[in-house]
Order: structure tokens, then sequence, then C-alpha cells
């Protein structure tokens, strides 16, 4: 089982989380003036690299928050959390 650091609850139960999708995708300023393709890029197209994600999680057994996890992609080890809305940490071999 995995542990994942809660930056509200501290370390618990991967069982208490679940993922949110990718973190730090911003949501356009003017949907009405995406195209069609464009829109679809961003609804559907996310990154899917080997290594280092950032990622979303919310602790729903716990405090119910969102927040964000530099994740392994290949280990699945959580290298570090961090709270939503706060910058992405800089890790030594971020891809």
């Amino acid at each position: 089982m995995l542990i994942i650091d809660c930056p509200w609850c501290g370390a618990r139960p991967e069982v208490e989380f679940r993922y949110g999708g990718e973190a730090h995708v911003a949501r356009p300023a003017d949907p009405s003036a995406l195209s069609d393709q464009e829109w679809a890029d961003f609804l559907y197209n996310r990154t899917n690299p080997k290594g280092l994600h950032a990622e979303r999680w919310r602790h729903i057994h716990g405090c119910g928050r969102y927040f964000n996890a530099v994740r392994d992609t290949v280990s699945d080890f959580f290298v570090v959390t961090y709270k939503a809305g706060e910058a992405r940490p800089d890790i030594g071999g971020d891809k």
C-alpha cells in the first residue's frame, strides 16, 4: 500500500485519496474564442510522461481538500506533495 502525505493531515494510506487529473492545467480565459480542436485539446489531451509528473489529488476520507503531488510514474513513488495554488517545487531531474 502506498502512503500519501496530505499537506494538511499528514501521511495516510492511499485508499483515503482519489486522483484528480494533471496539475497546473489552466482553464482558458475565453473558452468561446477557442476553435473546436483547441477546446478538445484542453478537455481531453494531457501529458503522459514516463517519470516525474505533477498531479492533483483529493483527500476524500480526510480533510476533503485538493492538493498537488509530484509522482514518479515508473515507481509510483510520491516525491513531494504541496497545497493547491502553490508553485510546483523545483526538483532535480524534472522532465
